[in-house]
């Protein structure tokens, strides 16, 4: 239950359909929607749906405009609990920075409030209350797609937002927080949801066999899911990585049910470790998910399984939308514009540390890369700054793939001053270097093709020397299906991104089974040929990486 709820609170509030690594660069190999983050063994950007906000004027809302000069008020209201980490913030309301904004609505009993408003050079931070009534404890709410608009209905950058229970008050406290800051010292802006929802947990039972390795197919018949089936695999001796397809006669409900197996031993829960991921859909439109699973947590012992998914139980109906007046002049007497032009790497010219902005709640850092196929090679940022260590956030990251341009984020803590004088160290960790497809290096194994002879059913292995790490190739037949699967033993391999079998025009590309992230320490991958027809294969790498844990490039900022 603990895990679902962790869960909720990033994807359900943040409108995220899959696990979180960090956000410099997403899926090439994969269609995926609606998401904001993840750093995958592919390049991209991320995507942003566009809505029709000609119809907010019609909907029946409270909008209610502020005084053209804005309000600035001490918040005597205690966000400390939800507030937690956000120490950037947490310092702008002590030093009684906030803007009031003081507007509700009320819609079938609930009331979403708005308090109070930070913005300033680096982002905007507003502090809200939901008031469901009488909350039942099997309930979660969100808000549903919270966003600000620009008044020529442009949606802005980088959102999300956080409800946590108030359980001594009986009610929700919550944040939305934007990329986006005003152009100039006021702006007229709307917030905008689209909804509120409850939901509550439900579960069924899955009869799944893990020591047959065809797929399983189950009824569902819940919450708009036909059906799911599964495939075990074998992750070596340590892991066991269930992969699954969910048909949805309701596609709308993808967007809430958030489906995951779950295990129990003798009736104790058994989560998926980190690195599963949800929600990116399969060829057929199917909703998938990848768990992994400890092998000795589900080898043994009373052993059972249930499909957990989210069920909605009431919906609030939006748009819902507040006319706002946000200032950042308050802010601008405590931000720092620095222009750097510096190079990450020594010896590199690939990646420039361009800029710095330090603002009363944050401090962002612009990376601007060569080529947009050139992504950042390190997976961990910090900045020392006056004795002080802090660290990037994987949800910190953003990207704009047009410029090539990385935006790093860290959060200021309360008690931390800083002048032009003050000491700042950029500091990047664990080196994660490309070889292949995006010619960052040339070594001549790059492309170096595999022949796989004699595919049958029977699992088959090569080893590959690639940069002098053994990479094992195992392949096999199940069905009509040919199933490749890559890893080394060796940590220090980071991974063979996808395979494709010949070149040119009809080169077929490997579908993967697997979703890994650069960086992640997982370097095992699958991939599927549907329907492959004969018994060799000319097979190659799309890329691969390798890791080097203990690099580190440091930047002197300032003095």
């Amino acid at each position: 239950m603990k895990k679902l709820e962790n869960m909720l609170e990033h994807q359900l509030n943040e409108g995220q359909s899959v696990t979180y690594p960090d956000f410099e660069s997403m899926w090439e190999r994969i269609e995926h929607k609606n998401t904001t983050s993840f750093h995958a063994r592919m390049s991209s950007g991320s995507q942003n749906r566009g809505r029709n906000w000609s119809k907010i004027a019609a909907v029946a809302s409270v909008s209610v405009l502020l005084a053209a000069a804005p309000v600035y008020a001490a918040v005597h209201y205690n966000w400390d609990t939800m507030l937690r980490g956000k120490g950037g913030v947490q310092a702008a309301l002590v030093q009684n920075l906030g803007q009031k904004l003081d507007q509700s609505v009320t819609k079938d009993g609930v009331t979403l409030k708005l308090h109070t408003a930070i913005v300033d050079e680096n982002r905007t931070v507003i502090l809200f209350t939901l008031d469901v009534g009488k909350r039942k404890d099997t309930e979660y709410w969100r808000l549903n797609e919270m966003t600000l608009k620009g008044t020529k209905g442009e949606n802005s950058s980088g959102e999300y937002n956080y409800l946590n229970w108030d359980e001594k008050n009986q009610i929700y406290n919550g944040y939305f927080e934007s990329d986006w800051t005003p152009k100039q010292d006021t702006v007229d802006v709307q917030l905008v949801t689209n909804g509120i929802q409850a939901y509550s947990v439900q579960s069924l039972d899955l009869p799944l066999d893990i020591h047959s390795t065809k797929p399983q197919s189950f009824p569902v018949g819940q919450e708009g899911m036909r059906s799911i089936e599964v495939k075990p695999f074998t992750q070596g001796q340590e892991k066991l990585l269930f992969s699954s397809g969910i048909i949805f006669d309701q596609p709308e409900a993808k967007k809430w049910a958030y489906p995951e197996i779950v295990a129990y031993n003798n009736g104790t829960l058994i989560n998926s470790l980190a690195g599963s991921t949800f929600g990116q859909p399969g060829a057929k439109g199917e909703y998938t998910t990848q768990q992994y699973f400890k092998a000795e947590d589900v080898s043994s012992g009373e052993l059972t399984y249930k499909l957990q998914y989210m069920k909605k139980e009431q919906d609030v109906e939006g748009p819902l939308a507040f006319d706002l007046q946000l200032s950042k002049q308050q802010m601008e007497s405590g931000t720092i514009k620095t222009s750097l032009n510096l190079p990450l790497e020594v010896d590199g010219t690939y990646h420039t540390l361009e800029n710095m902005v330090v603002s009363p709640t944050q401090i962002r850092v612009t990376v601007r890369s060569k080529d947009i196929d050139y992504i950042l090679p390190y997976k961990k940022f910090a900045l020392e700054v006056a004795g002080k260590t802090l660290e990037a956030q994987p949800w910190n990251f953003s990207g704009n793939k047009q410029g090539g341009m990385t935006e790093l984020r860290f959060e200021r803590p309360v008690d931390l001053e800083i002048t032009k004088e003050t000491p700042i160290t950029f500091v990047a960790k664990y080196k994660v270097t490309q070889h292949g497809s995006y010619k960052i290096t040339n070594n001549n194994d790059d492309k170096i093709p595999l022949l796989l002879t004699n595919i049958s059913e029977k699992k088959q292995t090569i080893i590959q020397q690639l940069s002098g790490y053994p990479v094992k190739w195992t392949y096999y037949m199940q069905g009509s299906d040919l199933y490749v699967e890559t890893g080394s033993e060796d940590a220090r391999f980071g991974g063979i991104n996808q395979t494709h079998i010949g070149l040119g025009k009809e080169s077929l590309l490997g579908k993967p089974v697997t979703v890994n992230f650069a960086g992640d320490g997982n370097n095992k991958a699958i991939d599927v040929y549907k329907d492959f027809k004969g018994t060799e294969a000319t097979i190659y790498n799309y890329y691969y990486t390798t890791d080097d844990p203990d690099k580190e490039t440091r930047v002197q900022i300032q003095p």
